[in-house]
């Protein structure tokens, strides 16, 4: 048997090393590159998924709350208009026509109750969510519309005597204006009640119904002066109730937008630009439509893929798939503003309002 020391020594010179080469492979299974330094826990996400946003998307205005809700109201309005006004008679307020002469208003309430309503499902592309809202919110928003269009009906009347008893007889005069403001402002909160019960959130209808009444205020205080610039009858109706539309869907936007405490931005996905409020105490996420939070066009997210809790000043996040958040791997987490969560290939920004 041979002597192993009897074979040749292998030499490796400096040479030789210089020309070795390092192969780059290619990151596979959907793993997402990981910063120099970084931990790294695994993979967890389905093949596909985006690297983790770290930076907010830029806002899309067709995805602010102002915006859409501003659109429906005017849209709302224009068809409650449109369905009504065929059987409108200026000057009417007696005979067989009168009832249906009534109905203008709780048709344009009915509308703005339907078209608030459905508005974020749209947005969301939940078709199925909006024909829910939407049947919801038809049958409450004409029944809502009947009761408040006699409560506004009463302001109406008192401020309008309470004009004359100033000496003002015609609505060319600002003091007729207020009237009429003070009294949409009531017909409006119906809109911003029926916003919140079809989502069964009383904090979306408390915004709801606070952005209504400022929306109602100003779009009722212009009415008057618009029919003056426009003339009288079917086309002076039209701009008058689409204004109050607009105005009414832009303040509940603004008022979520100013008083939302908790809500997640979406950084990156189909809805990058996004905001959820978390109305809730709790938040239901995943690619079922029925999820408060719908996520579509993603096969690795789950029918009911997390959930988020809010308990007192605490958020909890729960997971029944794969989520990260700030680059780990989550089942069960308390929230802080700034968190970075993804979900399959969306990522959102977790923000809170600073208490004092």
């Amino acid at each position: 048997m041979a002597n192993i020391d009897d074979k040749p020594t292998l030499k490796i010179t400096v040479e030789d090393l210089a020309k070795v080469e390092v192969r780059s492979e290619s990151l596979s299974d959907g793993m997402t590159p990981v910063a120099a330094g970084a931990r790294q826990y695994g993979t967890i996400a389905a093949a596909g998924a985006e690297p983790v946003a770290g930076t907010e998307a830029k806002s899309n205005i067709l995805l602010q709350g102002w915006f859409y809700l501003g659109v429906a109201g005017l849209l709302g309005a224009l068809l409650g208009w449109g369905i009504a006004e065929p059987f409108f008679i200026d000057g009417d307020r007696s005979g067989k026509h009168v009832l249906l002469t009534l109905l203008m208003v709780p048709m344009v309430l009915t509308f703005l109750c339907l078209a608030f309503s459905i508005a974020e499902s749209i947005v969301e592309r939940s078709m199925q969510k909006a024909l829910l809202r939407g049947g919801l919110s038809l049958p409450l928003g004409f029944v809502f519309a009947l009761v408040f269009m006699f409560a506004g009906g009463l302001v109406f009347t008192v401020g309008k005597e309470i004009c004359m008893a100033l000496g003002v007889t015609t609505y060319k005069n600002p003091a007729f204006w207020i009237a009429r403001s003070l009294a949409w402002m009531v017909f409006a909160a119906a809109a911003g009640i029926v916003y919140g019960l079809v989502d069964r959130s009383a904090k979306k209808g408390r915004y709801g119904v606070i952005g209504a009444i400022i929306g109602g205020g100003v779009g009722g205080v212009l009415f008057d002066p618009i029919s003056m610039m426009t003339g009288m009858g079917g086309p002076s109706r039209a701009v008058g109730f689409g204004l109050i539309g607009l105005a009414t869907g832009v303040a509940i936007g603004i008022v979520e937008s100013a008083l939302k405490d908790r809500w997640l931005y979406v950084a990156s996905g189909p809805l990058a630009g996004k905001q959820f409020i978390l109305y809730k105490p709790l938040t239901t996420i995943g690619s079922s439509q029925k999820c408060d939070i719908y996520l579509f066009k993603d096969n690795s997210i789950l029918s009911e893929h997390g959930r988020i809790e809010m308990r007192g000043a605490q958020t909890f996040l729960y997971s029944a798939g794969p989520i990260f958040v700030s680059g780990q791997p989550t089942r069960t987490r308390a929230l802080q503003s700034g968190d970075l969560i993804q979900i399959g290939r969306y990522a959102f920004h977790f923000r809170e309002r600073q208490r004092n």
